[in-house]
């Protein structure tokens, strides 16, 4: 299974708002100039990612988003089912033939081998990810 490729830019901008958090809110404009990612595209991505409570918005001039808790409390499975839904919905449907989703430019293809190891395979810690 590859993750998609709006998975994969959530990832990455969470990746890239993490290691920005000392330097206070990160811009959606500089993530999108940074991946090259469309910044429409981009803006629908982290409101889902607020949405799930993985990042903090802020309107206005000087506003942006943030993560809203600390990188080793977020899952990469976490992001990805903020984005993409429920993991074990797309692995049936993954398996029935009827998805096949196109990972994104940088990003590595997670493979998974039993719906029994679901969790463990993707609840990986994102501060790790992070280090690499």
């Amino acid at each position: 299974m590859k993750i998609s490729r709006s998975t994969g830019y959530g990832i990455l901008a969470a990746g890239y708002i993490a290691k920005s958090e000392k330097g206070g809110i990160v811009l959606s404009q500089t993530i999108s100039k940074e991946y090259n990612i469309p910044l429409e595209y981009l803006l629908k991505i982290l409101q889902q990612l607020v949405r799930a409570n993985i990042l903090r918005s802020k309107r206005g001039p000087r506003g942006g988003f943030v993560l809203s808790k600390s990188p080793s409390k977020i899952t990469m499975l976490e992001i990805i089912e903020a984005v993409d839904g429920p993991l074990v919905s797309q692995l049936r449907a993954h398996q029935e033939g009827q998805v096949q989703h196109q990972g994104g430019k940088g990003i590595r293809e997670w493979s998974c081998r039993s719906q029994g190891g679901i969790s463990e395979s993707y609840a990986v810690q994102f501060a790790c990810v992070m280090a690499v």
